[in-house]
């Protein structure tokens, strides 16, 4: 049998860690580079929608003196969360999965995050947030994913700059950095490249939280649509592991973004700072307007922005950078 086993950066709080991850019997998305030219990329892009999980097969997890088991669920996922109240220092750390057929045996380092001591945190959506995507423009979208490799993809101007102030706002040790997480309707096929893009562009390291993983090719026509609910579930449990964090949120209005960041500032009344939304479009958009105003009735800070530029200068005034 041929497997493959992929992990996905974790965290930890003081009284429990998850850490998450899928398992293959084909080779994992990540296989397929994302840098190839032409053809060769849209045939590698492809294939990342060509996988096969492996359901109901036992992993193990070992993250110091710790080591618990588990087994995938019907998609090849799974997800530790255990009861975890050892003293470690903030920042990234090591674990390690395993798993074994009897023939082979198979082992993945991945990382998981303890935030530096502090008070912020910035979740960020993906896709016209800082990558631009064309989210609301189907063929275009789609045109973009197949004739653009990762290194002519490109990047909004300035985000950067804006999001290397927020992880180190408030922070005087070099070494200490607000905790980013990046959170999408993009499936766990693009992770990979998702990752690597933000590396390429020297954006914050993050915790980064996908849709559920498809697997056929007709799954690659859909991607990034559909019920965007899970964006909700996902920040949620972010908000709720780290209660004690206030929360910058980032996102477009290109799809739901400023809606479902209305739910979360009426679910967590005291978490949120302050709300970002690009405008992606020529014109601002009456009804995100009116959403916005409703958040900022409630508290939270908003802007609503088409550069960057515009929303360092909002984070200065409020007094977040």
């Amino acid at each position: 049998m041929k497997l493959d086993l992929k992990l996905y950066r974790g965290y930890v709080n003081e009284k429990e860690l998850v850490v998450f991850g899928h398992l293959f019997q084909s080779w994992a998305p990540d296989k397929y580079s994302v840098d190839r030219k032409g053809i060769k990329h849209a045939y590698a892009l492809l294939h990342k929608f060509r996988i096969e999980p492996l359901p109901n097969y036992e992993v193990h997890l070992k993250f110091q003196d710790m080591e618990v088991s588990t087994r995938t669920l019907d998609d090849g996922y799974f997800r530790f969360t255990v009861p975890y109240d050892s003293k470690i220092e903030p920042g990234w750390h090591e674990y390690e999965v395993t798993c074994n057929t009897g023939d082979i045996g198979m082992i993945e380092k991945g990382e998981l995050l303890k935030p530096h001591p502090g008070k912020l945190a910035i979740i960020s959506d993906i896709d016209d947030t800082f990558l631009v995507s064309h989210s609301s423009k189907f063929f275009k979208k789609i045109y973009v994913m197949l004739s653009k490799n990762i290194n002519n993809r490109k990047i909004f101007e300035e985000v950067k700059d804006h999001y290397h102030k927020l992880s180190r706002a408030g922070r005087e040790e070099d070494n200490s950095f607000n905790s980013f997480f990046y959170v999408s309707s993009s499936e766990w096929n693009l992770y990979d490249f998702i990752d690597e893009f933000a590396r390429l562009h020297d954006l914050p390291k993050a915790v980064i939280k996908l849709k559920q993983i498809k697997t056929g090719l007709m799954d690659f026509i859909k991607t990034g649509r559909g019920d965007h609910d899970h964006k909700f579930v996902k920040i949620k449990d972010i908000i709720s592991f780290y209660p004690h964090l206030e929360y910058v949120l980032l996102g477009d209005d290109s799809q739901h973004d400023p809606y479902l960041y209305e739910r979360i500032c009426k679910t967590f009344p005291k978490n949120i700072r302050a709300i970002y939304i690009r405008q992606t479009s020529k014109s601002p958009k009456k009804e995100i307007q009116e959403v916005l105003a409703n958040i900022e009735s409630m508290n939270v800070k908003t802007c609503y922005f088409r550069d960057s530029k515009l929303a360092i200068e909002h984070s200065e005034k409020i007094g977040i950078i």
